[in-house]
């Protein structure tokens, strides 16, 4: 959607390498312009604001820093409006060059679930990581995992991205680090090579709605308003979605296992299954006959396709920071551009991965306005950065230990996470 702080001295191992650095802003004493997140200060608030720094090395080419801005707590009243802060900034820092593992994203047991950045971070072995796609949250209560937007792991697309303008998304090569992000555009379909008949894919791995006007017909085929198509994988959840409409499972060569005329089967893995509601009903039973043809096609917003290979992940974010340096944000008035938690993720010029949480909504860290998160990433070097999911879901996790606090109070269940392997990628 759109956590309780762990001391360093916790997280810390044999070998690690802490400093702490203070550091008063306004008074000359750091380097001007954008550089790494350990050089320049945040240029939030007031420019006499005292600001201070924690620096701790995780492991080779991994740093976490801990940066305050602000020493006084904010009168509850003023969190939206003051210029003394204080702000709390957690960023964790990989060096490709360096480092000796690998960045991935990860959900739990299974899509549609969700699981605490903590959880996530423990479960996949990982050294470090951060909350990351916006999922449905409290829009489904069955499946509150569901990620609204793109969703690549492993190679496999398992959301497809929404085309709304400002989804933006961060695609990571997990065999060599390397980190882009941009627009996505996704298409599906299903071919019957015997009729020549083809059926355009809407969605992958979300619930079909049924139209409201055929809401009470138990047999969809008899409804004459379009619905919808949607391809359903083993990964979703234990079962797919339940409810009128009809179902189609496909083993692994795309042929026909199974029709059936209302919606909701366990599937094997291998196999696929394709729901249709309202009129699409009709046309799907009538393409999805014997063995189809399935395709699937992600483009990049050059319109190059991405190649989806074992090591390529991807999550969802919304709006870029920074684009070649510059701050591209745009401007809003809603309670999405106010001050909230924010997590950030990003890459510096010289080609360092940089995940960064702002805690936020609290007396002890206000939090930043989608315009003051792209200032905060532009002075933590980011050539390039986007917005990913925030709020009450702003969390990075060490070791399995929370390092940040969350806004409501305690940890909340996420749909994914970006998380950072302390060990070569294996495919």
């Amino acid at each position: 959607m759109i956590s309780q702080t762990s001391p360093l001295s916790r997280l810390r191992r044999p070998g690690a390498v802490v400093a702490a650095i203070a550091v008063t802003v306004g008074l000359g004493l750091l380097p001007a312009g954008p550089a790494t997140a350990g050089t320049t200060s945040l240029p939030l608030g007031d420019t006499d604001l005292a600001e201070s720094r924690t620096v701790e090395t995780l492991a080779r080419g991994v740093t976490l820093t801990r940066i305050v801005r602000g020493t006084e707590p904010a009168p509850a009243d003023q969190i939206n409006t003051t210029t003394r802060g204080p702000w709390v900034v957690n960023v964790l820092t990989i060096d490709p060059k360096k480092a000796r593992g690998h960045l991935k994203a990860t959900y739990g047991p299974d899509l549609a679930g969700v699981e605490k950045t903590t959880d996530l971070v423990r479960s996949a072995g990982a050294l470090a990581g951060v909350n990351a796609s916006f999922f449905t949250f409290t829009a489904s209560a069955e499946y509150p995992g569901d990620p609204v937007g793109l969703g690549v792991f492993g190679g496999k697309l398992l959301s497809e991205p929404t085309g709304d303008p400002a989804e933006v998304n961060l695609v990571v090569d997990a065999t060599s680090n390397k980190v882009v992000m941009g627009q996505t555009r996704w298409t599906g379909s299903v071919r019957n090579a015997r009729t020549g008949a083809t059926l355009p894919l809407e969605f992958v791995n979300h619930p079909p709605v049924v139209p409201a006007g055929c809401a009470a017909l138990t047999d969809q085929t008899q409804c004459a308003l379009p619905g919808d198509v949607v391809r359903f994988t083993p990964e979703f959840a234990a079962a797919t979605p339940s409810g009128a409409g009809v179902e189609v499972v496909l083993d692994r060569n795309g042929c026909v296992v199974r029709t059936s005329a209302v919606r909701g089967t366990a599937l094997a893995q291998g196999q696929v299954s394709l729901q249709a509601t309202g009129a699409d009903t009709n046309n799907l039973l009538s393409v999805v006959k014997g063995c189809v043809e399935q395709t699937s096609a992600l483009t990049n917003e050059r319109g190059e396709r991405v190649a989806l290979r074992p090591g390529l992940f991807a999550v969802n974010g919304r709006y870029r920071l920074t684009a070649a340096g510059e701050i591209v944000v745009p401007e809003g008035s809603d309670s999405f551009f106010a001050r909230n938690p924010r997590t950030i993720a990003g890459t510096t010029r010289d080609g360092r991965i940089v995940l960064a949480t702002v805690d936020g909504r609290m007396t002890s860290s206000v939090g930043t306005t989608m315009g003051e998160t792209a200032v905060v990433a532009q002075a933590l070097g980011l050539r390039d950065a986007i917005n990913l999911d925030g709020g009450g879901s702003t969390a990075m996790s060490v070791g399995g230990t929370l390092v940040n606090r969350p806004s409501g109070g305690t940890e909340r269940a996420v749909g994914d996470a970006l998380v950072f392997v302390d060990s070569r990628f294996r495919r």
